[in-house]
């Protein structure tokens, strides 16, 4: 790609986003002037700013999302000893679909709303309200870094209910679909 199309389409992205030259001259730590010069072509510059102004935009249209700017924290999650009413009232009041069960720090499993009503289906309504978490739980959710982009996100969850975002041995923040549904939304 040559240098001219390059600067055509630092053009065509800024309006794409609806940015004005300021605001991206702000974010990239330039001056206003001088990406009014870079746009128009008076001004042939250093392809270590190209690479700079590419990425600004890059990260104003979602590819720089990762998980830690989209994660839900601090993570509510159960025990394996608690009992399945009160895992079901924590999902219920907030709007959960699963919820992880997490001890001592530690990831053992997750409680799905399908993992709730196979206990109902073989305990029957009565004789589930007595039984464990650990008796139902699923496999544990899978770890992610917080750097993990959206892309690989997508395509974690196509088939996990949610993923947990762990530094340093530490769960710091849960990503569901409902996360990267709203990240997309508030991109607009």
């Amino acid at each position: 790609m040559s240098m001219f199309y390059e600067i055509e389409e630092i053009k065509r992205r800024r309006k794409k986003l609806g940015i004005t030259q300021k605001k991206l001259a702000e974010l990239v730590g330039v001056s206003q002037p001088l990406i009014a010069r870079i746009e128009s072509g008076d001004l042939d510059p250093k392809l270590s700013l190209v690479k700079r102004i590419f990425e600004v935009l890059g990260e104003l249209e979602g590819r720089g999302i990762n998980a830690r700017k989209i994660m839900t924290s601090p993570v509510m999650s159960v025990s394996p000893d608690d009992g399945i009413l009160s895992t079901v009232d924590i999902m219920r009041e907030n709007g959960f679909s699963q919820v992880p069960v997490i001890k001592d720090g530690a990831n053992l499993g997750c409680v799905t709303e399908s993992s709730i009503l196979r206990a109902i289906m073989t305990k029957g309504i009565d004789g589930a309200e007595e039984v464990r978490v650990r008796d139902i739980m699923d496999d544990p959710l899978p770890e992610i870094s917080p750097n993990e982009t959206l892309e690989n996100i997508s395509k974690m969850l196509i088939n996990n209910p949610a993923l947990l975002v762990v530094e340093s041995g530490r769960i710091i923040g849960i990503v569901t679909k409902h996360d990267v549904m709203r990240a997309m939304r508030e991109r607009r």
